[in-house]
């Protein structure tokens, strides 16, 4: 009962009935997906693009189809499920037809959307060749990058909703990355730089919005007296994969430039907007990223130091074919 009355809760406020006003966007949203489905729905599409198969998956409506399922507790998580699944579209059926008794399917694929468009598709990347000429290939796959660079340590362990109380007490609405000071912090996608500078909470903290604007990171406690990289600035658009920073262990002062934290980290959140309205309010959607930190561990952006100016760059372009030249 606890389960269902939370989902109506949910769709009330989907379709706007609970206050009985019009409003046609998401104001609660949760992303409990666990890492296997997360790593087997991936692998299931990536596998149909990159095959001759007629049927082309997408991992979004995968995991929405349990999300919807599982009543978005993926700890029952059963592998077979989302097999069972692959297997029935393999065989023609219809989504919409697979999916038309769900009445949650819709809310979980827009979630889901939200925090996961644009994580694959076809993408140009440059490699070595035969001769270690640098050559152009079009891929598809993961197209969003770990936030640490590649070659670089980091721990991390699932601290989502942990508490601080710093100011005053809260939850903690992102996920800690610890890694050594001076390490090349990567921007996990494609976007526009919507702000840089100093936070009491953050310290030297980069927001950087998806183009699509759905998704919002917020990079923060970057280090002491350079924690940006040089290229970066307010309103620029950024690509996936570049530096954007340098981890350290700014923040928690109201003196800008104060180390004031104990342990050097990086805090990557992410904010769901689902209305421009949600934005900066009393009503902001923070999710757990855990999962797909751990996801992303697959796919490190390379970098190269340059010895003059001892900031770092990435090493290889990839460029999504979503973007407006392609």
């Amino acid at each position: 009962m606890l389960i269902i009355g939370a989902m109506l809760t949910m769709f009330l406020m989907f379709t706007g009935a609970a206050d009985n006003k019009k409003s046609d966007y998401i104001k609660y949203a949760e992303f409990n997906v666990c890492y296997n489905a997360l790593e087997k729905a991936l692998e299931y599409d990536i596998a149909s693009h990159k095959s001759d198969e007629k049927i082309k998956l997408n991992w979004i409506e995968l995991l929405a189809y349990l999300g919807a399922r599982y009543g978005g507790d993926f700890t029952g998580y059963n592998e077979a499920d989302m097999t069972e699944l692959v297997e029935r579209l393999k065989s023609g059926e219809k989504l919409t037809d697979i999916t038309k008794g769900m009445k949650y399917y819709k809310y979980y694929y827009e979630v889901y959307s939200a925090v996961l468009d644009g994580f694959t598709g076809w993408y140009i990347t440059e490699k070595p060749d035969e001769n270690g000429n640098r050559a152009e290939v079009k891929e598809y796959g993961l197209c969003v990058f770990s936030p640490i660079a590649k070659g670089f340590a980091f721990s991390h362990y699932d601290d989502f909703g942990a508490g601080r109380s710093y100011g005053y007490k809260r939850s903690h609405l992102g996920h800690d990355l610890m890694a050594s000071t001076g390490t090349p912090v990567i921007a996990t996608e494609t976007g526009t730089v919507e702000i840089m500078g100093w936070n009491q909470y953050g310290g030297w903290r980069i927001g950087i919005r998806s183009l699509d604007k759905k998704r919002y990171y917020y990079y923060a406690h970057l280090r002491q007296n350079r924690p940006f990289h040089p290229d970066i600035s307010e309103g620029k658009i950024v690509n996936a994969g570049e530096v954007i920073g340098y981890v350290g262990r700014t923040g928690y002062s109201t003196t800008e430039n104060t180390n004031n934290i104990d342990t050097s980290h990086l805090h990557l959140g992410l904010e769901l907007i689902f209305d421009e309205s949600q934005k900066e309010s009393n009503n902001e959607i923070w999710i757990d990223v855990y999962n797909i930190v751990k996801l992303l561990s697959s796919l490190r952006s390379s970098v190269v130091k340059d010895e003059n100016t001892e900031d770092y760059r990435r090493k290889y372009n990839v460029i999504s074919t979503k973007l407006p030249q392609y």
